[in-house]
């Protein structure tokens, strides 16, 4: 499988898992776990013709970390950033005092006015550091990383979870709590 192959499967998954399930008729649980064997089945059907061994192969080496297998191979999900209701399952943890979310300057007029905001996904998406909150902004255009007070966030009552991947997750993140 050439890197252009495991990249088109890799966008594709994160279409399945995080947004659209239905695209392939596949049917996510309320945690947002796919059985493996029924989403290879609609892969194939799909002309996309996946393995077991390449989709173990994505998921153990995509560079975000964005799905994972349960313990015993059978079940997959996507880590976060999912636009479907699902319950990942996690409880809320002591964030560390700063966290990073990169963008891109065009919302930056609109980050200053209502803070960040989970849009069509979950959660707001934070980073623990600066290099990874480079990376993500990269991806829309000249990065602007902003620095998030989490610590007072949380004694003020914010919630934050962690995914698997170790993204940090809130609801959302008042313009007071960002440093620009």
């Amino acid at each position: 499988m050439t890197s252009d192959d495991t990249k088109s499967i890799s966008k594709f998954l994160s279409l399945i898992l995080r947004h659209a399930p239905e695209t392939i008729n596949l049917t996510l649980d309320e945690n947002g776990w796919a059985i493996v064997s029924e989403l290879l089945e609609k892969f194939n059907i799909q002309n996309k013709g996946i393995s077991f061994d390449e989709l173990r192969h994505i998921v153990e080496n995509n560079d975000k970390k964005r799905f994972a297998f349960n313990e015993d191979l059978t079940k997959i999900r996507a880590s976060q950033g999912h636009s479907i209701t699902i319950d990942l399952n996690i409880e809320a943890v002591e964030p560390p005092s700063v966290l990073f979310h990169g963008t891109v300057a065009k919302f930056i007029d609109a980050i200053k006015e209502e803070g960040l905001q989970k849009m069509s996904r979950q959660h707001v998406h934070l980073s623990k550091d600066l290099e990874t909150a480079i990376k993500v902004a990269s991806r829309r255009g000249k990065p602007i990383v902003l620095t998030i007070d989490a610590k007072k966030m949380a004694a003020d009552g914010f919630l934050f979870f962690l995914s698997e991947n170790n993204v940090w997750l809130t609801d959302e993140v008042p313009a007071r709590y960002i440093q620009f």
